[in-house]
């Protein structure tokens, strides 16, 4: 079993964390390899992740910014829950930063 992690003061330092390329225009900072994996996603202004669907549970708690899909908008301080088995795709107009929690990789269908 894995040891416990701990975070201290993440949310007063996300920002200073070190990124790298993930998709066009996303960047990643992980924090947990692997899967389960935790990291954070940063998202540029019209930046977005193509149509994928959730194998298990993914977490998400926007940090800033606006993270929207097909469901809605969800600003700084939403909690986004998305099922097993749920499809969508993800999207920034202005530009967005999350905390981001799978269990398994998405599987994408686009």
């Amino acid at each position: 079993m894995d040891d416990p992690q701990a975070f201290a003061a993440l949310l007063g330092t996300w920002r200073g964390r070190e990124f790298r390329p993930f998709r066009d225009g996303v960047e990643i900072c992980v924090l947990r390899p692997g899967a389960p994996g935790v990291a954070l996603l940063r998202y540029a202004p019209g930046a977005g992740v193509p149509r994928h669907r959730h194998p298990a549970l993914e977490t998400i708690l926007v940090l800033e910014g606006v993270q929207s899909d097909e469901r809605g908008d969800y600003p700084a301080g939403s909690l986004i829950l998305n099922p097993e088995g749920t499809e969508h795709s993800v999207w920034s107009e202005a530009g967005c930063t999350v905390l981001i929690q799978w269990n398994l990789p998405v599987e994408f269908v686009a």
